[in-house]
């Protein structure tokens, strides 16, 4: 599976953006697509997750509430509705793979694409 993420830009904070992540070779098998982000000097770090089926999802607390995680069955993309950004939210975001989904595990997910860059400004 191949993913790409697209959508990122600069907005002001309180803004809104909306990133996407494409999957290519749909895989058979149950899956999550997870967006983790990275900020300058900083480690990677999980945002939000989403299973196969869109039915269920979960996110890291300090995007709680403001992030929305979605999925288009029929094309295998992956959303990430971030309202209220916050100059602390940027950073390049990814989108990858794990061949299962379950709840809290935030670790197991790979390959990392290339990202698109999220810049919020005060």
């Amino acid at each position: 599976v191949q993913l790409q993420a697209s959508g990122g830009g600069s907005v002001q904070a309180g803004g809104t953006l909306k990133l996407s992540c494409a999957a290519s070779g749909r895989p058979t098998t149950d899956y999550a697509l997870g967006w983790f982000r990275q900020a300058p000097g900083k480690e990677r770090e999980f945002v939000s997750a989403i299973s196969r089926s869109g039915g269920r999802s979960f996110y890291a607390d300090s995007v709680k509430g403001r992030f929305t995680i979605s999925k288009d069955n029929a094309s295998d993309t992956a959303y990430l509705q971030m309202n209220n950004l916050k100059p602390g939210d940027t950073a390049i975001y990814y989108c990858a793979f794990r061949t299962y989904y379950s709840r809290y595990v935030t670790t197991g997910f790979g390959p990392w694409g290339q990202g698109t860059q999220v810049t919020v400004s005060s």
